[in-house]
């Protein structure tokens, strides 16, 4: 909890020091973005505090709830949804947009944890099939077809690496995984060949490979990022006065790019502190997830960890120039309300399992007599 709340503080200066000097975003408010991201965080924390306090068989009741919405907020977006940067991702409700894609990717580890669980506990035992995996599978592939269609090629990568590690973390045979593996690459090769990827998608990954290639079209933001985390050295060059920053050169700062703010003006050092906070939360994840004897709370835990770490991988490598540009944001950090939520919704689902896992279900009094705790 203390790592979340040290990297909801940093989170919240850099929306506010990447937008302040922004008219064409703020329209001459600078504190816009700040008041945005302030309401965002409170209300994530809400929703964290609630599932926190939910008692563990309702927290099992609502999940198939909650996977069957997140399947509609993604059939809702491909009929009446807005199209923003070339991806048909996000409903407009009034002045606010929802990216029901966020949101799926908690509701899709959540679902394969309920389906192992129930399964087990239905056989009393906790080796997993082929008919577990099938399910987990079947139950990860509808909401993933509903984002290929979109197309959102950022999210559909974090959630293939989510539901691999789910699967492993499930104890799913390692000649399966490998097969799947390499199923999941020729999918992709079969995408890019058949023309399923977006002209500007494919640009994006041919400016990875080389962002000279296209300096001024795909390559631009790549090298702006690259430029910009190197201005900060190892002090930086102080919040707020980012000279990449508030000249606004790097584009999608406040949300896709937000670590290069955090590498300009806080230099090697908080930036380096940025990504220790990232890594205490993947950690202390997998220790919750090591700890628990409860078959949901294990897979769930495992699989939020591999969720957060592999989308700050992806977001922190393309500002880096190691990783091409997807469009996700850095967990905790980026402005937007839903990939708030969502996180935040997971840590809450984390200390709810934590909680659990650590009230003893025993408490000795004396030689041969055992209080049960109820």
């Amino acid at each position: 909890m203390a790592a979340v709340a040290g990297l909801l503080v940093i989170g919240t200066l850099l929306v506010w020091s990447a937008t302040s000097a922004r008219d064409d975003l703020t329209a001459g408010d600078p504190t816009a973005y700040l008041r945005k991201q302030l309401v965002n965080v409170a209300i994530g924390l809400v929703l964290m505090v609630m599932v926190m306090a939910t008692d563990h068989r309702w927290v099992r009741i609502l999940a198939p709830l909650a996977y069957l919405a997140s399947v509609g907020g993604l059939v809702l977006v491909l009929t009446n949804g807005v199209v923003i940067n070339g991806s048909r991702s996000w409903i407009q409700l009034g002045g606010m947009s929802v990216q029901p894609s966020e949101l799926a990717k908690l509701a899709v580890v959540i679902g394969m944890a309920l389906v192992v669980a129930e399964r087990s506990e239905a056989r009393r035992r906790r080796t997993v099939d082929w008919v577990d995996v099938t399910l987990m599978l079947l139950i990860a592939g509808l909401p993933a077809a509903l984002i290929l269609l979109q197309p959102d090629l950022g999210t559909m990568l974090v959630l293939t690496a989510t539901v691999f590690g789910v699967l492993a973390a499930s104890g799913a045979p390692r000649r399966w995984l490998a097969l799947l593996a390499g199923g999941g690459v020729s999918v992709a090769v079969l995408a890019v060949w058949a023309g399923l990827l977006e002209d500007y998608q494919v640009d994006r990954f041919l400016a990875f490979t080389d962002p000279e290639l296209d300096p001024r079209g795909a390559g631009y933001n790549t090298e702006q990022a690259r430029i910009a985390v190197g201005n900060g050295g190892l002090f930086g060059e102080g919040l707020f006065n980012g000279s990449q920053t508030r000249s606004g050169f790097v584009p999608e700062q406040h949300t896709d790019f937000i670590f290069t703010v955090a590498g300009e003006e806080l230099g090697l050092l908080g930036a380096g502190v940025l990504i220790a906070l990232l890594a205490v939360v993947i950690w202390r994840a997998l220790v919750i997830a090591s700890r628990t004897d409860d078959v949901f709370g294990r897979i769930a835990a495992s699989g939020i960890a591999c969720w957060l770490g592999f989308q700050a991988f992806q977001n922190i490598g393309m500002c880096l120039g190691i990783m091409p540009v997807t469009g996700v944001p850095l967990p905790f950090v980026s402005s937007g309300g839903s990939s708030m939520f969502a996180v935040l919704l997971a840590v809450g689902l984390l200390q709810n399992i934590h909680l659990r896992s650590s009230a003893s279900p025993t408490r000795h009094l004396s030689p041969g007599r055992v209080l049960v705790r109820r």
